[in-house]
């Protein structure tokens, strides 16, 4: 019997958030690769309408690595960080002389995965 391999990562994922994909990237951009403690303050003092569900989005991944994998929240780190496009609602504005003009109200897929430091 093959002896099972050490899962060293764990995931979370926020589905259809309705922020838009280019300013969550923003924020996700400033903790990919930071240890978690970091991460967390970075976007604790981050004056961006997106870093309060990123760090949501932070600390599920935290909670899933320690109850999933029994992995230690002091080693991990933001292996990876990315934004994806969720569906977008489109609206319409009315314009001058009876015509309109769309409006794409755009969402995002929000997904972090930390891992633990190799030693």
């Amino acid at each position: 019997m093959a002896d099972q391999a050490q899962v060293t990562s764990a995931t979370a994922t926020a589905k259809t958030v309705r922020i838009a994909p280019r300013k969550v990237r923003l924020v996700v951009d400033t903790i990919r690769g930071r240890s978690v403690a970091e991460a967390l303050a970075i976007l604790q003092f981050t004056p961006r309408g997106a870093s309060p569900v990123v760090a949501k989005v932070l600390k599920s991944a935290i909670a899933n690595a320690e109850h999933n994998y029994d992995l230690d929240a002091e080693n991990l780190f933001v292996s990876e960080a990315f934004v994806n496009e969720g569906p977008t609602l489109k609206r319409f504005r009315p314009r001058a002389k009876g015509s309109a003009s769309p409006i794409n109200k755009r969402t995002s897929h929000i997904t972090v995965v930390v891992s633990e430091k190799e030693d």
